[in-house]
């Protein structure tokens, strides 16, 4: 089984294993030599033969043989192959900010990048991602992708690596002590079968026995271990008589098209969940809506009503665990539960039959809407990064439940609600497309004039604008004000109007743009919009320091500033902090400029935002050519471009930050010579986000 946990390993985002990894040391051995030689490797296999936990095994072997890290890329909760090149620049940290194709801004990051790409369970998605990998492996020389499939890709240059079952002992001869200590099917279950009930050990009284089970189960890991964890409520020979009474025929029946292993592991998972009771088994198939994982909190939420009381859900969860149903991980703030792909996908199969699908799939929607719902409201406030935080754990859930409501009838106007609602997220991490796509597609369904399509309307303009598609964002924000005025919605007349002026600035007319921003400013302090004000101040500052109105950028940034630290908002006080120190910048005084941009960086460090460490390089960089420490600037505005290049933009691309950019360029290039000066630049761009903001703060 895979593990998930919070834990990573260095240069990477590999799960730290949560289980021991059991034998496969000759496909270990083969899968290394083969990424060694080739850079397309395909570990193919039927579902439950552990391909995903092999794969994070060779590469966590070869981290050191790649200096930008071994990156993997879970695909099983990914529906959509739409967003398939943003969840691998994700999962690499590009976040794209520009408007160029996602494809465009990853092969650029990765064109001269020397890492391991893991794609895990490639199966839904065969097409896309052989057209994806063939296309990186194209611009990308210095990469390699190792892939797990049910079925090959098909691509050019790709080698395949069957994953089969454990060897199971024989069975029919006379098995020794020291044979089946050695048999990497018996081990898995020893092992496991040891985490179910502690002491557990094979001997000679119980070694026919469970050589007998593995031999049943065709040395399949996934059926192994579902058979292993039962040891806690039954014997040995209750569970083999189980295995070997259960008509396999019967139960393969709606599975004659599979190959026989195949059909091995659906009645291995079909024995585990007639071993459930009745409420565990319906826990089971309501659970399997969820994409990605979920919390208590969402089971509590999702799965109770008809038979499962919400004080009985804890126990059910705990009791799908110990069966290894359920998989528990546990990150900074709670524990977390998953399912193997081949078992949710029994469950939701058994769902779809049981006429329950509907109703479900509605409780996991609202679910999602009411915490979309709270989270837009509680941001700027103490809670925002673990609301942060809870958005990047329950992407695929949110994904899941705006495909539902876009694909049942008549649910469409709640999707142009939650669509609205996550524009926070989307903006901090940089899912500008996926905005996009969500919010057209609703806006389309559901064209009824009201309060909630004129919110989605400006929220559609601000990422329309963030992507220079500057007559569709127009379109929709005149459509918005209109719309706005006509239902005497001030709301949303004010963020139009701020969206009025995002369009003014980038198309350079600021002085329009401010006093844009001014009357918008009015219109959300009068509605209580905490983070609106916030961000219109932002852009206040933004654009006022563009025009070299000193004065006013910093009494801006001080409310900018203000309003963050009196809410305890930590990620938006970074950016504020930011934000002052470039109106300090503007005004002349580098000191406080330095002071602030400092504690900026300190203050994001932890978020992991490479759009915000890069503006606060820039910042530094001007400051150290000002100072004439020429090699400290080049080396910091080296490092800033290389996370500028992970955003997909750079900052001669923005107003607000090309000219004080091109100056420090220009005076550091001179005072060093352009061979030295080139020199200093390259060495930035090899320092990590970590090791740049390291050197950043260390005078």
């Amino acid at each position: 089984m895979t593990a998930r946990t919070g834990s990573r390993r260095p240069g990477s985002n590999l799960p730290c294993d949560t289980t021991s990894f059991v034998g496969r040391r000759q496909e270990v051995a083969v899968a290394k030599r083969l990424l060694r030689r080739h850079r397309l490797v395909t570990l193919t296999g039927g579902p439950g033969m552990g391909k995903t936990r092999l794969a994070v095994r060779v590469a966590a072997h070869l981290t050191d043989a790649f200096p930008a890290g071994v990156w993997l890329v879970e695909l099983a909760a990914l529906d959509d192959d739409k967003f398939l090149v943003q969840t691998v620049a994700d999962a690499l940290g590009v976040r794209d900010r520009s408007g160029r194709p996602p494809m465009v801004v990853l092969a650029e990051f990765l064109a001269d990048t020397e890492l391991l790409l893991v794609l895990d369970n490639c199966e839904h998605l065969v097409d896309a991602c052989a057209m994806l990998v063939h296309d990186l492996l194209a611009v990308a020389p210095r990469l390699r992708i190792l892939v797990t499939s049910r079925q090959a890709l098909r691509s050019s240059g790709e080698h395949l690596l069957e994953v089969p079952p454990l060897p199971v002992p024989d069975t029919g001869a006379r098995t020794t002590a020291r044979t089946l200590a050695r048999n990497e099917a018996v081990r898995l279950f020893a092992e496991r079968a040891a985490l179910a009930r502690p002491g557990f050990t094979v001997d000679a009284r119980n070694r026919a026995t469970v050589a007998r089970v593995c031999w049943r189960l065709e040395g399949i890991p996934l059926a192994i271990e579902l058979a292993a964890a039962r040891v806690r409520a039954l014997s040995l020979e209750q569970i083999l008589t189980r295995l070997e009474n259960h008509d396999f025929e019967l139960l393969a029946e709606a599975s004659r098209t599979a190959v026989p292993r195949v059909q091995t592991l659906q009645v291995a998972i079909t024995w585990s969940f007639d071993l459930c009771s009745q409420q565990e088994r319906t826990l089971w198939l309501r659970a399997s809506v969820f994409t990605g994982g979920f919390d208590l909190q969402a089971a509590e939420e999702v799965c109770t009503g008809a038979g499962i009381a919400r004080k009985d859900v804890l126990e059910l969860v705990a009791g799908l665990v110990d069966k290894s149903v359920l998989i528990r991980t546990k990150d900074a703030t709670a524990a977390r539960y998953w399912m193997l792909e081949a078992i949710r996908q029994y469950g939701e199969q058994r769902l779809a039959s049981s006429g329950w699908q509907r109703a479900v799939r509605l409780r996991h929607r609202d679910h999602y809407r009411r915490l979309a719902e709270r989270a837009e409201r509680e941001w700027v406030g103490p809670n925002e990064l673990t609301w942060f935080a809870w958005f990047r754990r329950e992407h695929a859930n949110l994904r899941t439940a705006l495909e539902f409501c876009l694909t049942e009838p008549g649910q469409a106007r709640a999707a142009v609600g939650i669509a609205a609602c996550l524009w926070n997220y989307w903006t901090r991490s940089g899912w500008f497309s996926e905005a996009r796509h969500w919010l057209d597609r609703a806006l389309d369904l559901d064209r009824e004039p009201n309060p909630a399509r004129a919110k989605a309307l400006w929220v559609n303009g601000w990422f329309t604008f963030l992507q220079a598609d500057w007559t569709a964002g127009l379109s929709r924000v005149q459509e918005c004000h209109a719309l706005a005025r006509r239902l005497g919605d001030e709301h949303a007349f004010a963020h139009a109007t701020r969206m009025s002026g995002v369009a003014a600035f980038f198309r350079g007319d600021i002085p329009r743009a401010v006093a844009l921003f001014e009357d918008a400013l009015t219109g959300l302090r009068a509605t209580g919009d905490r983070s609106g004000v916030w961000s219109d101040l932002l852009h206040l500052v933004v654009s006022t320091a563009a025009i070299g109105d000193s004065e006013r950028a910093l009494a801006f940034g001080e409310q900018c500033l203000s309003l963050a630290e009196d809410c305890g908002a930590s990620m938006s006080k970074s950016w504020a902090l930011w934000v002052h120190g470039l109106g300090r910048w503007i005004s002349g005084d580098r000191q406080q400029a330095d002071r602030l941009t400092r504690e900026a960086l300190r203050n994001g460090s932890p978020l992991d935002d490479q759009w915000g460490t890069a503006h606060c390089l820039e910042i530094l960089a001007w400051n150290a050519a000002a100072e004439r420490d020429h090699e400290r600037a080049a080396r910091l505005l080296g490092a800033a471009s290389r996370l500028w290049r992970s955003t997909g933009t750079s900052p001669t691309e923005l107003r607000h930050l090309a000219p004080p950019h091109q100056l420090c360029e220009q005076r550091a290039s001179q005072a060093l010579g352009n061979h030295t000066f080139t020199t200093l630049l390259n060495e930035g761009t090899t320092l990590t986000s970590e090791h740049a903001i390291t050197y950043a703060l260390s005078r």
